[in-house]
């Protein structure tokens, strides 16, 4: 299947299953052994369903100034179907998210709406998170001077780099750790520097790249490259590579780490005083997220199933609803630009538990 103006559509093959240049000659089988795709015509309405939600899916994730339509079908199998069924399905479980909502967020259609639950957490999520026993002891923090002021948020005040997209890669905790460090820099030296994950995926022995990692193991591992060198000089693939790090063109490095407190307001007041902090949290309702204050039923965020790193930002309310500003690493086409909006106060999704951030002296 292809777009017009000669762009492969290979993104497509993920969105809506379609198997695309399968065997294409004449004697290819119509049906294989079971549970094969089946081969199915190019003007079955099943497929030419198929082919207008990959349009809309793959224009709706485009920043091409033109929209993109199919011109040709190379070849379809039923297993289109069953990608339509996974996302009829979720449609559901968005409503179900909707319909039970305690706060203002809107839950719906999303660019992983064509996921099942394993497959999500699979390519997206960090299964290391919630491994109790991986954990290691920190340093507790040393507790903020004052309270929580009413609000705050560091994209005010320069400490925060462009969202950034981590990709069908597990490495959300080198995201949030990074993007910590960014933020403890800045507040030391004044200059905003966007800093390399990838040194991390390729370099931190400690932990699996794109399986997955913990904060607290990559604190450990920076401290012993002895720094981070910068998002230019080491960038991003996605995917783990042999360890090209060079400590001639380390641009940050940090002298310890900590680990804050369970109690948000001592957290926001932390936050507030010394900088963003990396933080973890159950992301089930993050998949159907589109905008809004999220407040999703305990029974959807067990706060013990903690599954994905981010970095808090900031903290306000909104229409009298109290919200963390959480930046995530799935794009700017995520939520709202690239960050998530969670209640806050009551413990929601387990974003308490894992709060940490490194020392910069």
């Amino acid at each position: 299947m292809y777009f017009n103006r000669g762009y492969p559509v290979i993104a497509c093959c993920v969105v809506v299953g379609l198997v695309l240049g399968l065997e294409d000659g004449p004697d290819r089988p119509v049906i294989g052994a079971p549970g094969s795709p089946v081969r199915l015509s190019e003007s079955d309405p099943g497929v030419m369903k198929a082919v207008k939600f990959a349009e809309d899916r793959y224009n709706m994730g485009s920043n091409a100034m033109h929209i993109r339509r199919v011109s040709k079908i190379i070849s379809a199998s039923k297993q289109a179907e069953k990608r339509l069924r996974i996302f009829q399905e979720n449609m559901k479980t968005a409503q179900t998210l909707q319909s039970l909502e305690q706060g203002s967020a809107e839950y719906g259609l999303t660019k992983f709406s064509d996921l099942t639950e394993d497959e999500f957490r699979m390519m997206y999520l960090n299964p290391m998170l919630s491994q109790w026993s991986l954990k290691k002891e920190m340093k507790p923090a040393t507790l903020a001077s004052k309270a929580a002021p009413d609000s705050w948020d560091w994209r005010d005040h320069g400490a925060v780099s462009p969202v950034k997209n981590q990709g069908m890669c597990g490495s959300c905790w080198a995201f949030s750790v990074t993007e910590n460090i960014e933020g403890q820099w800045f507040k030391k030296t004044g200059q905003l520097l966007s800093l390399s994950e990838q040194e991390l995926v390729d370099c931190d022995k400690l932990d699996q790249a794109c399986g997955g990692g913990l904060p607290s193991n990559a604190y450990e591992a920076i401290e012993k490259l002895g720094g981070l060198e910068t998002e230019t000089d080491y960038s991003y693939t996605g995917h783990k590579q042999s360890c090209d790090f060079s400590s001639g063109k380390v641009s940050a490095y940090i002298n310890s780490s900590v680990e804050l407190p369970d109690s948000e307001n001592e957290i926001a007041a932390w936050l507030a005083e010394n900088g963003p902090v990396s933080a973890a949290l159950n992301a089930f309702a993050m998949q159907f997220y589109r905008k809004g204050v999220s407040h999703p039923l305990k029974i959807f965020c067990n706060p013990w199933m903690i599954d994905h790193a981010v970095l808090l930002v900031g903290f306000g309310q909104r229409n009298g609803i109290p919200f963390w500003a959480i930046k995530n690493s799935w794009g700017e086409d995520y939520g709202e630009q690239g960050y998530y909006y969670l209640y806050r106060g009551s413990r929601l999704c387990g974003i308490n538990k894992m709060c940490s951030s490194a020392i910069v002296n």
